[in-house]
């Protein structure tokens, strides 16, 4: 079974799992950023790695991420971790390919909602390529936060893009995949991270 990192909320009224995306592992500085931010606001954390990742740490070589059943596979033995020690509602998402394997696993899983950071809409540079099933067939609510010029999903692709009712997009200006504005833009990425998490935690709150 995955092994766990678990950040807990005093007055926890909800529970997230959120995977990695696919370079970076699930205590990367972005992912430790995001669980103390929902942890400050009152949402225990639970993080994993897919098997890939987990070799990569072992082993100090890359990997390339597992394929798709794998990834389902490991993301529902780390929800059954979670579901059986937590009482409260349980959500489940993401970094990037961690947040749509999120998304598919919700159409198998009861879950109460989906949050992801940065969904990667298209491959890179291939944005005929979509990956939209997902958010076209999701039986529960989906948030996303998106940064408006991500190459994986910009606010001028998602503007021909037809997704279900229940997919609530968060815009971040200027925010790259890792959500992350240029300097000249007056922004910052501490900025973008903080907003996306209270935007989610009030999706969150709207479901409670």
């Amino acid at each position: 079974m995955p092994d766990l990192i678990v950040s807990r909320a005093e007055s926890a009224r909800a529970a997230l799992v959120l995977a990695h995306g696919s370079g970076a592992p699930m205590d990367s500085d972005f992912m430790n950023r995001v669980a103390q931010a929902f942890c400050q606001a009152g949402v225990n954390v639970y993080r994993f790695e897919f098997p890939y990742m987990h070799e990569r740490r072992a082993l100090g070589k890359k990997r390339p991420p597992n394929r798709q059943p794998v990834l389902i596979d490991s993301w529902t033995e780390a929800l059954n971790q979670v579901t059986e020690r937590e009482s409260l509602p349980v959500f489940i998402g993401g970094k990037s390919m961690g947040a749509r394997m999120a998304c598919i696993l919700a159409s198998i899983e009861p879950v109460a909602g989906v949050v992801c950071f940065g969904y990667p809409f298209h491959p890179q540079a291939k944005p005929e390529k979509t990956r939209l099933e997902p958010l076209q067939e999701c039986r529960c609510p989906i948030f996303i936060a998106q940064g408006t010029r991500d190459k994986l999903g910009s606010s001028e692709d998602l503007a021909s893009y037809v997704l279900a009712d229940s997919v609530v997009i968060h815009w971040l200006e200027d925010g790259d995949h890792g959500l992350r504005p240029r300097v000249s833009s007056g922004l910052t990425h501490e900025q973008h991270i903080q907003g996306a998490v209270s935007a989610a935690v009030g999706f969150i709150d709207n479901l409670l």
